[in-house]
């Protein structure tokens, strides 16, 4: 009788522990309330979820990895310009989506958008510089290709500076 009585006592003080988190539990769920993100979390979300590479003003998803052996950049004073190659899966609407929208935050101005079933490109032009963003569906992966130029008249001014420097030395 003793040892029935002992169990009863341990299963009771067992289950008020269990009710007792169980309460402490769905107290901190905030059941029916909306929780807003603060500004500071929406930024630290965006700071993480992308990067710049090699082009300071063209951000890119953190979900693309960089094709190393695609990649072409040079980095002169003034200016860089090349090609990144990169892949990863993510849908192409949606990357469509997102340089969109960041290239504009940086300051690009849209000139094209051409949509096929096989690839998007994405024209966009700055005071003196062009991209040119491809976005591929390939082999279970999406390709982009970001490419940023001078353009034409910044070319031939630092050509001409250039050659005027090299005239009186």
């Amino acid at each position: 009788m003793k040892i029935n009585h002992y169990c009863t006592a341990i299963a009771t003080t067992f289950f008020a522990l269990l009710i007792a988190l169980s309460i402490s539990g769905c107290a901190n769920m905030n059941l029916g309330q909306s929780k807003k993100p603060t500004e500071a979390t929406v930024t630290k979300a965006r700071q993480t979820t992308a990067v710049y590479y090699d082009f300071e003003d063209v951000l890119v998803p953190k979900e693309l990895a960089v094709v190393d052996e695609a990649t072409f950049v040079v980095s002169t004073p003034g200016y860089t310009s090349g090609i990144i190659t990169l892949k990863g899966r993510i849908e192409k609407r949606s990357l469509v989506n997102f340089f969109t929208n960041n290239m504009a935050k940086d300051n690009w101005s849209m000139l094209s958008n051409i949509k096929s079933p096989g690839a998007s490109i994405m024209v966009f032009q700055k005071a003196s510089r062009w991209a040119v963003i491809t976005i591929r569906d390939k082999d279970f992966n999406t390709y982009v290709e970001v490419g940023v130029a001078p353009t034409l008249e910044q070319t031939l001014e630092k050509n001409a500076g250039t050659q005027e420097t090299d005239l009186f030395n």
